[in-house]
């Protein structure tokens, strides 16, 4: 079998990619319940698994690139499936498919939870706007500052 390593590597990617999308989703109900805490401790997770995706992503275009000179054809998934015999072609097309759809997945819950942290951050802006606006207001509650004598309570 030409491409067992190919393969292989997918495999990784496939795995890794579904824990991946666990921690996002975990990160999607951190957002979505304000969770400061739980987003920075799965945040580390999430570079890990990232940066090891980015690895296997590079290993496998060396890889193809490696499989397609040996082959003689392009780099590609589809003229590496025209030059293999039958059953392996549908194996690694197989593979190929389900590695494009998880990419996207990914790339959704990415993107949503993007979506998430900008819209938050946009809302905590908007908040911080009316607070400094309240501060100045000439007849606010908080246009001055008061220098009365404040009595302390002695058993406080």
């Amino acid at each position: 079998m030409k491409t067992r390593e190919l393969q292989q590597l997918w495999w990784d990617w496939l795995s890794t990619s579904e824990r991946l999308l666990r921690s996002l989703y975990e990160q999607t109900a951190a957002l979505t319940l304000r969770d400061v805490a739980r987003v920075e401790r799965i945040q580390p997770e999430l570079d890990q698994m990232m940066s090891r995706l980015r690895e296997l992503d590079s290993e496998a275009v060396t890889l193809a690139h490696k499989l397609a000179g040996e082959l003689g054809t392009e780099p590609s998934l589809r003229s590496l499936v025209s030059v293999l015999e039958k059953a392996e072609a549908q194996a690694l097309q197989g593979l190929g498919n389900r590695v494009t759809v998880a990419a996207r997945n990914v790339q959704e819950v990415l993107k949503k939870n993007r979506t998430l942290i900008e819209n938050e951050m946009t809302y905590i802006n908007g908040s911080m706007t009316l607070v400094a606006k309240a501060a100045v207001h000439a007849k606010g509650p908080f246009s001055a500052i008061k220098t009365d004598s404040v009595l302390v309570d002695q058993a406080a």
